[in-house]
């Protein structure tokens, strides 16, 4: 014969309290009401039979680009109609089970990464977690994890053209800076810049992102320059680079004759020798042909061949 107390206490879930007493361990005490546990009386004692998790809770679904490989998270907690349960938490199989192991892995509660996310790549990952109670319930649960954005740093700069004619006036355009930027839609600054090659930073100008001469220069002076530029996103990280800039050698009008002699001796056959002309010319190597022109000056062209 059994005697049987029944205490109800009511809680979240319908869920109740019993306290259960057996005199006898002869037959089996289940009590059974509707929406109630049960309890097994299984000599001497009686078992609750638990009802599973029914939510899991993350503390935090996104993280930085560029962070390490073990940066946390966030930390998972359970909803649980059993009052005083622990949990254990992994990943399972399942829909949302994309990025599981690859991506993440988990440490007691808490999850972590397990690479390097990169935002302007891939900005969002799914996972399937389960938690499970000491009693072997379990719930599943998607999550998805969002990477965040991060301002970079640009990592170059190109120049479109890196040459420009000699003889040009001071502002002729010589090309058009580019930041090379990991962060799509970044706005630049350009700037010419003290440091290693900036020995003829004097010599430029930046419009803009437009480079420009501030001189007027002679490839047979010289023929290359050295610039140093550095380039800043509208969240002031930068980057800086060197530029050989080279000068194009453009052919120059000789600048004058010299006559070898000017003297001729009276009463010498036509077709004597007076002297050697020869160009004076800043384009060395070039060579040349003499002509006898009209002209000031020209007034005994005929007497000479």
């Amino acid at each position: 014969m059994k005697l049987l107390a029944l205490l109800k206490i009511p809680v979240p879930y319908f869920f109740y309290i019993f306290s259960v007493f057996s005199l006898s361990s002869a037959y089996p005490a289940i009590c059974a009401a509707e929406g109630n546990p049960v309890f097994n009386d299984n000599a001497p004692g009686a078992a609750l039979l638990l009802l599973p998790p029914t939510d899991i809770i993350l503390s935090n679904n996104s993280v930085n680009e560029n962070m390490p490989v073990t940066t946390l998270v966030g930390f998972f907690s359970t909803i649980d109609p059993n009052i005083g349960n622990t949990f254990i938490y992994y990943f399972v199989a399942g829909t949302g089970d994309t990025d599981n192991n690859t991506a993440f892995y988990i440490t007691g509660n808490q999850l972590h990464t397990n690479a390097v996310f990169n935002y302007e790549i891939k900005n969002s990952y799914s996972i399937r977690v389960r938690s499970q109670d000491n009693g072997g319930e379990f719930y599943d649960e998607a999550f998805t994890i969002l990477v965040n954005n991060v301002n970079e740093s640009p990592t170059g700069i190109s120049l479109s053209n890196n040459t420009v004619d000699e003889s040009q006036l001071a502002g002729t355009t010589v090309g058009i800076l580019t930041a090379i930027d990991p962060d799509a839609g970044d706005t630049h600054t350009f700037t010419l810049v003290a440091g290693s090659g900036d020995a003829d930073n004097g010599s430029f100008q930046i419009t803009g992102n437009t480079l420009q001469t501030n001189a007027v220069f002679d490839f047979e002076t010289r023929s290359s320059y050295s610039i140093r530029v550095r380039a800043t996103d509208n969240l002031g990280l930068s980057v800086e680079n060197t530029f050989t800039v080279n000068v194009n050698n453009i052919n120059d009008a000789p600048t004058g004759i010299s006559l070898s002699n000017n003297t001729v001796n009276e009463n010498q056959l036509v077709g004597t020798t007076v002297g050697t002309f020869t160009a004076t010319d800043p384009d060395t190597g070039n060579t040349h042909t003499f002509t006898l022109v009209a002209g000031t000056g020209d007034t005994d062209n005929g007497s000479f061949q």
